[in-house]
């Protein structure tokens, strides 16, 4: 596929823009999984009182400052999810453009960034990683050296081994402990990351995720309702974070780790 002819200033911030208009969107799929409501409809509404947003309200990160973070109507308090969504797919959407320009690995990486941003939200409030967006990922990734510069072995055993591991783990820790501490959702999970990234930096993406997920542990830690080490930590988000920052960065992280 031939690439765009397209100033790189200009797609930039067309993707800073599409990527802020995304996340509006993904805001939509993760609140309407949770509450059981349907994606499609009704449309754009405030979920207390059931004001339907006008135009002007619905404008990603500018309409929640404009509104004071709160309803016009009701004046009930807007989620702080709803502007994290929406900077947080508007920066990864520039990132990778920045980083692939205006190819179609771009737009591959779209789409699975995505599936990982509304997965994680769910897991963050609900600790569940849907299978309606678990399979489709991995289904879809394994299929990635058709149009990604990626060697089918290297997938294939990126998703099988970084399934495999945490499946071991699993019930390793199941076992000895009698705890279910890791959830099917992140063995599930990663078969798709595990092929995004491949065999060759699946331990990169692993350690990323697990230096992150023991960073934020700590606030977990200090909540009224912690439990000391049993505390649960959604593990989804930071694989996901993890296989970001591989698939921008791999090669300089490698080359950073194995130069300290």
């Amino acid at each position: 596929m031939p690439e765009m002819q397209l100033p790189p200033v200009l797609f930039h911030a067309a993707a800073l823009i599409l990527g802020l208009c995304l996340g509006s969107f993904y805001n939509v799929c993760v609140h309407r999984y949770l509450t059981g409501q349907s994606v499609v409809s009704p449309g754009s509404h405030c979920p207390a009182c059931g004001h339907v947003l006008s135009w002007w309200e619905n404008i990603p990160v500018l309409s929640y400052v404009l509104l004071g973070a709160r309803c016009r109507s009701c004046r009930g308090r807007i989620h702080w999810r709803y502007p994290a969504v929406e900077l947080l797919s508007g920066l990864l959407s520039l990132l990778f453009a920045l980083k692939f320009g205006p190819t179609l690995q771009w737009a591959v990486y779209m789409v699975f960034l995505g599936i990982f941003l509304v997965a994680s939200f769910i897991d963050l409030d609900s600790f569940i990683l849907p299978d309606i967006l678990t399979w489709p990922a991995a289904a879809l990734a394994l299929t990635t050296p058709l149009y990604l510069p990626a060697e089918w072995l290297d997938t294939a055993l990126g998703s099988l081994c970084g399934a495999g591991v945490f499946l071991l783990l699993q019930q390793a820790y199941l076992r000895l402990r009698g705890l279910d501490a890791l959830g099917t959702g992140d063995i599930k999970l990663m078969l798709s990351l595990g092929a995004l990234t491949g065999l060759s930096r699946l331990p990169l993406m692993i350690l990323l995720a697990a230096v992150s997920a023991l960073l934020v542990a700590v606030v977990y830690m200090r909540r009224p309702d912690a439990q000391g080490m049993r505390t649960a930590v959604p593990f989804g988000p930071f694989l996901c974070l993890g296989a970001v920052l591989t698939l921008l960065w791999g090669d300089a992280l490698l080359n950073w780790i194995l130069y300290l």
